[in-house]
């Protein structure tokens, strides 16, 4: 017979008794159902915490849960800046019998703690927020591009509602006839020669939901709460079938609050307005800069004070500040977050 060790880690989200013990439960039990193993085999378990985990010790989960024979010690883990907070990590011994069959061994890495260890994660999740004209799109599809990762823009969601408003007569600023409208919309994202289309309702509506009008009618939607649950329901079922670049206004604090990099975008009013004009004029729309400036003034405002899931950054978010940087600039500062 052997003693084999297995590690693993998970985070909380507040310093209290019941939080600590069930995700030291949940830690512990999905650990003995992916390895197979009985608690009878169970010889020792060294818990560590962080500094900042007080209310109880970890170790209690394990007797919460059967651990009754084996060896339990919690001690506090070593301090090292820029550490993940709120952290609670685990290395289990356990004595596997000759003929018990060479399973591989899984170490175990949940919620937040799943960033200690990408390289076992099944797959990963990249959230970039921030503020219209940031570069959000730009920056999200070259990251993704360039990790092999499948790239969904949100925004684009919330577009495909605000046209199919305006296909149907519909008044987006009245939010219960848009509410009426949702069981009519169905919404689909297809990656077609590595570019994401939009189907509303089987049409490709892709180019159609590129100009001003329909962006400023989806910044008023997405502040509908039904709206925004909706959608939202869609972007997490995509994001737990593979490996995401995620971008949107609530990305890392609301769609994917548990994405292992969470990276906000930000730029000058001024650069960002310029930004937009380019990207009009290359389309054959003649648009003016003082105009594109007052209606990003207007959708920061927006996005920022609708009740349901403003637009804020994630405690744990990195700022890039795009402004005065070019493409290739900001998607190396982003890849060497990653990295």
């Amino acid at each position: 017979m052997n003693i084999i060790s297995v590690r693993g880690a998970t985070t909380i989200e507040e310093n209290k008794k019941e939080n600590i013990l069930e995700r030291t439960e949940e830690l512990l039990n999905t650990i003995l159902d992916e390895n197979k193993i009985e608690i009878k085999d169970i010889k020792s378990i060294i818990f560590t915490a962080t500094e900042d985990i007080t209310k109880v010790y970890p170790a209690v989960a394990a007797r919460n849960i059967g651990i009754t024979k084996a060896a339990l010690m919690c001690v506090q883990e070593m301090h090292v800046e820029g550490s993940l907070p709120m952290c609670i990590r685990i290395m289990m011994d356990f004595q596997r019998r000759d003929k018990d069959p060479k399973l591989p061994i899984k170490h175990i890495y949940l919620h937040k703690a799943s960033k200690l260890r990408p390289d076992l994660a099944e797959s990963l999740a990249i959230a970039i927020d921030g503020p219209a004209g940031a570069g959000k799109s730009t920056i999200a599809k070259e990251v993704a591009s360039q990790l092999g990762y499948v790239y969904i823009d949100t925004g684009a969601m919330y577009r495909a509602v605000a046209y199919y408003c305006k296909e149907n007569s519909i008044d987006w600023k009245r939010e219960e006839e848009v509410i009426g409208a949702l069981k009519d919309i169905k919404i689909e994202i297809q990656i077609i020669n590595e570019k994401q289309h939009i189907y509303l309702n089987k049409k490709d509506i892709t180019d159609s939901i590129r100009n001003e009008e329909i962006a400023s009618g989806a910044s008023t939607v997405a502040t509908y709460e039904k709206v925004r649950i909706e959608l939202v329901r869609l972007q997490q079922e995509l994001a737990s079938k593979t490996s995401v670049v995620m971008d949107g206004r609530d990305i890392g604090t609301h769609v994917l609050p548990n994405a292992n990099y969470k990276i906000f975008l930000t730029a000058s009013v001024t650069e960002r307005a310029m930004r937009r004009v380019q990207e009009l004029e290359q389309n054959g729309q003649q648009v003016e800069l003082k105009k594109i400036k007052e209606d990003i003034i207007k959708r920061d405002y927006n996005d920022s004070n609708r009740k349901f899931s403003p637009l804020s950054k994630a405690e744990d978010a990195i700022i890039v500040d795009t402004t005065g940087k070019s493409i290739k600039e900001v998607t190396d500062e982003v890849l060497n977050i990653i990295k």
